[in-house]
């Protein structure tokens, strides 16, 4: 069995077909961020693993449905270009012409 694929088709190496390997790296480095702020600055087990599932799983969620099957780094990506200079245009109309 042959399948062809078009020159323009865009293949994207993702684990299990949904999630992306730069989205996986970057849940993982977060994951490890939440996990050794709250480990040494929570002793208590349970409260521990209550933050660390407050603050990471929101996060990974996001990353897994994503925004329109685009990339989570692109997503942060265009959030800081945005933030860094946002270009937002507000333009009065006059109707009061004599």
């Amino acid at each position: 069995m042959k399948f062809i694929f078009p020159q323009n088709y865009n293949f994207k190496s993702k684990l299990l077909g949904f999630i992306d390997y730069t989205t996986i790296i970057l849940n993982i480095i977060w994951g490890f961020i939440i996990f050794s702020i709250t480990y040494f600055l929570i002793p208590n087990l349970t409260i521990r693993i209550g933050v660390f599932i407050v603050f990471f799983l929101p996060f990974s969620l996001i990353s897994i449905i994503g925004f329109n099957h685009e990339r989570f780094i692109y997503i942060i990506i265009y959030l800081y270009s945005y933030l860094h200079s946002p270009k937002v245009y507000l333009y009065k109309k006059d109707n009061n012409k004599n």
